[in-house]
């Protein structure tokens, strides 16, 4: 497989983001699915509900992980959504399910994604959030620099 198309990319980010991050979120989910790939995300508000919503915008499909046992409590803009029941938990399936990770912003939960991801040896690009040592994925300045890490990390 080569390029965007067919893989499954998480984007991870705070519930509570601010403006600027959530509109950098939903353009990179808008870039994703307009290069074919589905969309991964937590489920819920925030960066997670900003990708979502990019993605159906350009006609692409976004999976919603959910923490919970309840569908109702994830953000309707996914096309899909499963309810884990695992909690924090699911960030690791999360992780796992994707062939690459995109960070926007920072949060406890992003974090955990990041390191999850830096761990079990998942691409990972960010976009802001928390200042790490080095190695710790590409940075990217913006959703459309994060698009162009992603072909090369990926092939």
């Amino acid at each position: 497989m080569t390029g965007l198309a067919g893989r499954q990319v998480a984007v991870s980010g705070p519930g509570d983001a601010t403006p600027e991050e959530c509109a950098t979120a939903r353009e990179l989910g808008r870039l994703l699915a307009r290069e074919g790939a589905v969309v991964l995300t937590g489920g819920l508000g925030g960066v997670m509900a900003a990708a979502a919503e990019g993605a159906r915008e350009a006609g692409g499909l976004a999976v919603g992980l959910l923490p919970g046992t309840d569908r109702a409590a994830g953000s309707p803009a996914h096309g899909v959504l499963i309810a884990t029941g695992l909690g924090e938990l699911r960030n690791g399936v999360l992780v796992r399910a994707a062939d690459a990770v995109v960070a926007v912003g920072g949060s406890w939960g992003t974090l955990s994604e990041v390191a999850l991801a830096l761990r079990t040896g998942r691409p990972l690009v960010r976009i802001g959030g928390w200042t790490l040592p080095e190695p710790a994925g590409v940075d990217a300045p913006d959703a459309g620099a994060a698009i162009s890490a992603l072909y090369d990390l990926l092939g």
